[in-house]
This record gives structure tokens, C-alpha cells and sequence, in this order.
């Protein structure tokens, strides 16, 4: 039975969308605002199609693996326009089955933009006309929007965001691409297996900056070994499209790099700049539009009654975070949850070439670790992809945190999560069975290695 208390979602990503859902399921009478496609930048020009694209490119690594052992011969050639076409309909189908859930469930979908806020009312405009749609708690998941600079900026010509580069028919010749954060790498993974000649550049003084250094290591290696020309610590001056309609890249010193296509892929900014918020009680991280991230208390609300979850509140921009935000918003504001939001360890993956996985703690100089290799692996060893490991972070005798870059490491993630959120024990890791063979068995054999000092 629906309830007479009102909630307003306004953004369709995977914190809206599990917002409305798990609000309609706590009796609320919802209404979900949403001015583009649902699904939001995961579904559309993120998570979603980059593995599409990437399992789709595979089976060119696979082989290309196999014959460097001298154990398969010939050539791969992925269809990239039929790629895109099996993409866009796996997409649609999706929407509309995201479409025809909330219909069950009984959510009101508006298409429009949130152009104000007030005091228990959102102004919608779209389609020619303005609504004011009154609630008595409102879900802000506003998402993100890329980030860009004075001089590195997709222009729509041969500088680019990441949404046109995931739709490419046909794979260019060379591209450049500015940035080694997970888009980077797995946009460079995609290209590099299609044949592309990828140059790929960060100011950063590794590659996958947020993550363990000796995880970096093996990521430049393995795609350096692979033909990528990865360079990492290197300043840019500028990025545009110059008069042969090609991507030029001038970087400090004034070398120059000249590519058919080029993708910025620097981060992301803050979108959450809506007439009526401020005024409305909402707290903002930052004065400058570009990092106002809404701050929230330990209850996910902005303001009072107004809450923010996934990319906008700039706490963890992953898709598996908005979600676990958005039913727990949509929760307290049912009354549900009376106490704060505490989602325990959130994992995150990288999923080019190398794959990599971590949750908890990064190690430190100083820290208790212990590790082991994929060297060793049968299942690594049988795909003739062996670079990488699994690392153990240790405080007080329990899992802290677990890092894993190499062939696979996404799939250890959620067993990994598990290890850390329960603080598991040396002892309670040798009495788990694990599967034989399987890539797990690297975990296992860090959870059960050598304990020593992190240098």
C-alpha cells in the first residue's frame, strides 16, 4: 500500500534507480525524474559498454598470447560496427526493462530537468512545460560530469569525451589518450587489441594513481610488453584538433604527438549546480562550481529531508556505491533506517589488461603484508598470462585490505569484500576450501604466505 508521504528521486543512474525502486518497496508514493536515458553514465557511457567492447576484443589477446607460446596461429578480426549494433540493442532492451519495472512497482517517471528547488517542491521542466512536483523528501543523484581544462577538452571533432569514443564503427589508426585512471587503461586496452597505435599519457607519476604503486608496475609493464607507448609523469600543454582534422598533443618541453583520435580522461566533476539548493540548507564542499561536491552528514542528507548519493556527493564514484546509497536514503527517508549509513568496504575493479581489484586498506611502508604471485596459477598459466599478484594488507592479525592486479583479479572481488568487512583471520582463510584450480588459489596463497614489513 502506498503511503501519503512523498519522495522525489531526481536522476535515473544506479543510485536513483535503486532509490525509486527501494522506495516504492518501503510504501513511499515516489516519483522519479530523469532528463536523459535511464541507467544513467554506468549504463550508458561507462561500466556497461566498455565491457561490452572489451569482451568483445578478447578473443584478438587470447590468441595473440597463445601464438607468442607458439601454441595457435592466425588472425582474429572483432566486427566493431556489428559490436556497436548488438551493444545499442542490448542497451535498449535494457531500458525498457528498467522502464517497465519502475511501472510495476508503481514509480512516476518524469522526463525533464530539475531546474530549481524550494522548500518540499522541485521544479521539472521538459517537453515545452514546467511541473512542480511536491515531495517531503527529496533524492538528489546527480551524478557527475567529465572533467576538462584550458586547453584539454573534447572540441567534438578529433578531441573527445568518453560516450563518442564507445561508439566508434570503425577502430582509428592511432589514439592518444589523456588520462590512466580506469577509463584510460580500459579504453587503451580496447583500442590496443583492435589494432589501434595508443599512446597514453597522465601527469600522474604512474599509471592507475589511486592504487597500490607496485600495482602501477605491473600495469606499465604489461602494456608497455603489448605494444602500448604508456607514459606516465608527463605534463600536457594542450590538446586540439588541428587543421588536418587530426588530434594534436603538445606536452611540456614541446614535443608533440599527432593521432587520428584523441579521448580526455582526466576525472570527474561535481554536477550539482541547481537554482534554489543553497537556499534550501544544502551543504557544498567547495565554492568553485567545477569541485562542489554536496557534502552530507552520516545520514546521506545535504539538508534536512534532502538527501545525496552516488557521484554527487563525491564520497566514492562507483555505480555499486550510488546504489547501496540510494536504498539506504530512500530507507531513512521511509523511516526504516534509524541509524547512519554504514556500508562497510567497497570494492573497486579496473577491468583492461591487467585486470585490477582492491578493497581495504592500500599497503604502506611500515604495514604487515603478505602476497603471492600469478606466476604460479594454472588457470593464469593456462591463458599464458601470468604477470601480477594478490597482496594482503594485515592490522592486529586481520584482513585489513586486498589488492590483486593480473588475469582475472576482478573475479576475486566479492570473496575479497567479504574477507575484509569480517576482519577474517589467518586462521579462518587456511580453514576455507577453495576450488582447485582456480584463480582464487593466488588469493589464497597471500592470505597464507609469508607475513613481512612493507618497505
Amino acid at each position: 500500500m502506498t503511503s501519503s508521504k512523498r519522495l522525489v528521486v531526481v536522476g535515473a543512474g544506479p543510485g536513483g534507480y535503486e532509490a525509486a525502486l527501494a522506495g516504492a518497496a518501503a510504501g513511499l508514493d515516489v516519483t522519479l525524474i530523469e532528463r536523459g536515458k535511464l541507467g544513467g553514465a554506468c549504463l550508458n557511457w561507462g561500466c556497461i559498454p566498455t565491457k561490452h567492447l572489451l569482451a568483445a576484443t578478447l578473443a584478438v589477446e587470447c590468441l595473440t598470447a597463445q601464438a607468442k607460446q607458439k601454441l595457435a596461429s592466425g588472425t582474429v578480426t572483432p566486427d566493431l560496427a556489428a559490436v556497436q549494433a548488438k551493444k545499442k540493442k542490448l542497451l535498449s532492451a535494457t531500458h525498457n526493462a528498467m522502464a517497465a519495472h519502475l511501472g510495476k512497482v508503481g514509480v512516476r517517471l518524469v522526463t525533464g530537468n530539475l531546474t530549481a528547488v524550494a522548500t518540499g517542491s522541485a521544479e521539472v521542466s521538459g517537453g515545452g512545460s514546467v511541473e512542480h512536483i511536491p515531495f517531503d523528501s527529496l533524492i538528489l543523484a546527480l551524478g557527475s560530469r567529465p572533467a576538462a581544462f584550458p586547453g584539454v577538452k573534447p572540441d567534438g571533432k578529433a578531441v573527445l569525451g568518453v560516450a563518442p569514443v564507445l561508439d566508434f564503427e570503425a577502430a582509428p589508426e592511432s589514439f592518444v589518450i589523456v588520462g590512466a585512471g580506469a577509463i584510460g587503461l580500459e579504453i587503451a586496452t580496447i583500442y590496443h587489441r583492435l589494432g589501434t597505435k595508443v599512446t597514453l599519457v597522465d601527469a600522474a607519476p604512474r599509471l592507475a594513481p589511486a592504487e597500490d604503486p607496485d600495482v602501477s608496475k605491473v600495469v606499465a609493464q604489461v602494456m608497455r610488453r603489448a605494444g602500448i607507448d604508456a607514459r606516465p609523469g608527463v605534463k600536457v600543454e594542450s590538446l586540439v584538433t588541428d587543421e588536418n582534422g587530426r588530434a594534436r598533443l603538445t606536452l611540456a618541453g614541446g614535443e608533440t604527438v599527432v593521432a587520428d583520435k584523441a579521448l580526455v580522461a582526466i576525472g570527474r566533476f561535481a554536477a550539482t549546480i541547481v537554482p534554489g539548493l543553497a537556499e534550501c540548507g544544502a551543504m557544498f564542499a567547495d565554492d568553485n562550481p567545477n569541485r562542489a561536491w554536496l557534502r552530507t552528514d552520516d545520514t546521506l542528507q545535504t539538508a534536512p529531508g534532502i538527501y545525496a548519493v552516488g557521484d554527487c556527493n563525491g564520497r566514492v564514484l562507483l555505480a555499486h556505491a550510488a546504489s547501496s546509497q540510494g536504498v539506504y536514503a530512500a530507507r531513512h527517508a521511509a523511516g526504516l533506517e534509524p541509524g547512519p549509513y554504514a556500508p562497510g568496504p567497497i570494492p573497486g575493479c579496473y577491468y583492461g589488461s591487467p585486470e585490477i581489484m582492491r578493497v581495504g586498506a592500500i599497503a604502506a611502508p611500515g604495514d604487515t603484508i603478505s602476497e603471492a604471485p600469478f606466476v604460479a596459477n594454472p588457470i593464469a598459466q593456462a591463458h599464458a598470462d601470468t604477470a601480477g599478484f594478490a597482496r594482503v594488507v594485515w592490522k592486529d592479525g586481520q584482513v585489513a585490505g586486498i589488492t590483486a592486479v593480473g588475469h582475472g583479479a576482478s573475479t576475486m572481488g566479492t570473496l575479497a569484500t567479504v574477507m575484509v568487512a569480517q576482519a577474517w583471520t589467518r586462521e579462518q582463510a587456511e580453514a576455507l576450501v577453495f576450488p582447485h584450480p582456480g584463480l582464487d588459489e593466488t588469493l589464497k596463497a597471500a592470505l597464507l604466505g609469508e607475513m613481512k614489513v612493507k618497505a
